[in-house]
């Protein structure tokens, strides 16, 4: 695993930066772990530690992307597409 610290809200938005966010749950209730973001290809490119309420937080390129979640127990992968100097929410359901 990485050695990335801990996203969530606390972690400071960077205007016009490409930013995709959003939190990890399981039956409603947040969920810790670590989540992946693979471009279009499927390459992996960053993997970030969830914050304790199961948040997280990418700066990412334009694009299509696949923001996958590692739980203990559960893996689950959304797609995503990401505007240049947007934010994309994304809720992640394992």
């Amino acid at each position: 695993m990485c050695g990335a610290k801990p996203g969530g809200p606390e972690a400071a938005a960077k205007p016009g930066e490409t930013t995709i966010q959003g939190s990890v749950v399981r039956d409603g209730e947040p969920v810790t772990g670590y989540v992946r973001l693979l471009d279009s290809t499927g390459e992996f490119t960053a993997e970030v530690p969830t914050s304790a309420s199961g948040q997280f937080r990418f700066y990412a390129a334009e694009g299509t992307w696949t923001v996958r979640a590692l739980v203990p127990g559960a893996t689950a992968d959304r797609t995503v597409v990401a505007q240049q100097g947007g934010l994309t929410e994304v809720t992640i359901a394992v």
